[in-house]
């Protein structure tokens, strides 16, 4: 089973255009100016998913997630209002089994993440790269000034609704539950972004997509996969619980050992945290889980970097499952109810700035 990272991939936040060629002397304008780049030739390799689909010279099983695709989409516009547009539309094949990369990073004494900086999206604790090349050298960049990094693949990305986003070869090769998964959580970034809120915006698109996935798969009356998504998401939620223990313990230890001086303490204490850490996975979460290969709680990465990657997309899932029961199960409805709630809380902390 192939991990997902929330959206089934991280976002990759590209801004295209004018700001990129202003900025092109500068790093950040050089990444920009490749993230257009290779954006333009995603969009320029784009096929009809509907010919696809026509076409007796594609395959069956392929033909048969494309049209799933098209389905999913025009539920997600129709019955949970989300803004398709033309997105997933297309389908652009990729030359290779990664996408691309995603870089977070983290002090090691602190919860504090390494942060990006790019025009319109604002503030982001990832950055997303195309180049191998280029996302091993900053991983060992911030390295070299004493980060922790992590480095992972992603097989989707959303331009906000810059560009009509197409289906990519990459996400196609999931399970029918993770396509649908990936085209509504993806759709969900058209209908509702707030810049600087990574954290909002990732963990509340994964509740979408998993929620959305299921009532999609439902309304077909296919109950097999309706069941699979409802069991990710549980897995989900329990992972986030626990990783948000993780979060609280670790805080803890680093505040019991303040200042300079107390770093080979914090660094002491981080490594029985993430022991413990490490032990519960194994014998107590690990049982429950469902959906994740029996060596997840063994083998996934336990450091900063990697557990403030993860708090992203799983952050208080369990609260949009509150205001879900609230709206009676209704997910249209419980959609526009947490953006109305984010934006009211965002006017209001803009007023108390002032």
């Amino acid at each position: 089973m192939r991990l997902r990272w929330g959206s089934v991939g991280a976002v990759l936040l590209i801004v295209f255009g004018g700001a990129a060629v202003l900025t092109a002397a500068t790093r950040t304008g050089r990444y920009l100016v490749r993230a257009a780049w290779e954006e333009g030739r995603i969009l320029r390799h784009r096929r009809p998913i509907a010919a696809l689909v026509a076409d007796t010279a594609t395959d069956a099983v392929t033909r048969g997630k494309l049209q799933l695709v098209l389905d999913a989409r025009a539920f997600a516009a129709d019955s949970l209002g989300l803004p398709a547009r033309e997105a997933f539309t297309q389908y652009s094949r990729v030359p290779s089994d990664t996408l691309v990369l995603v870089l977070s990073g983290a002090a090691r004494d602190s919860l504090a993440p390494v942060t990006w900086w790019f025009p319109v999206v604002g503030r982001v604790p990832y950055k997303g790269f195309f180049s191998v090349r280029e996302a091993q050298r900053e991983e060992a960049r911030l390295r070299d000034r004493g980060f922790d990094t992590y480095l992972r693949p992603s097989p989707a990305f959303s331009t906000l609704g810059f560009f009509n986003d197409p289906l990519l070869s990459t996400t196609l090769r999931s399970d029918s539950a993770d396509v649908t998964n990936t085209v509504v959580h993806e759709l969900t970034h058209n209908r509702y972004y707030a810049p600087g809120a990574a954290i909002f915006n990732e963990s509340f698109a994964n509740f979408v997509g998993a929620r959305g996935a299921a009532a999609f798969f439902r309304a077909r009356g296919d109950t097999v996969n309706a069941a699979r998504c409802d069991r990710r998401w549980e897995d989900e939620k329990r992972l986030g619980a626990f990783w948000t223990r993780v979060k609280d313990s670790l805080e803890a230890a680093y505040a019991a050992h303040p200042g300079s001086a107390g770093k080979p303490a914090r660094l002491t204490a981080r490594d029985s945290v993430y022991a413990w850490a490490r032990r519960q996975l194994v014998d107590s979460v690990g049982p429950v889980l469902t959906t994740f290969p029996s060596y997840y709680t063994a083998r996934v990465r336990l450091d900063n970097a990697a557990l403030l990657a993860r708090r992203v997309y799983m952050t208080g899932l369990a609260e949009y499952d509150v205001v879900w029961e609230r709206e009676g199960r209704d997910l249209r409805r419980t959609i526009a109810s947490v953006i109305d709630a984010h934006r009211a809380r965002h006017r209001g902390d803009a007023r108390d700035e002032r």
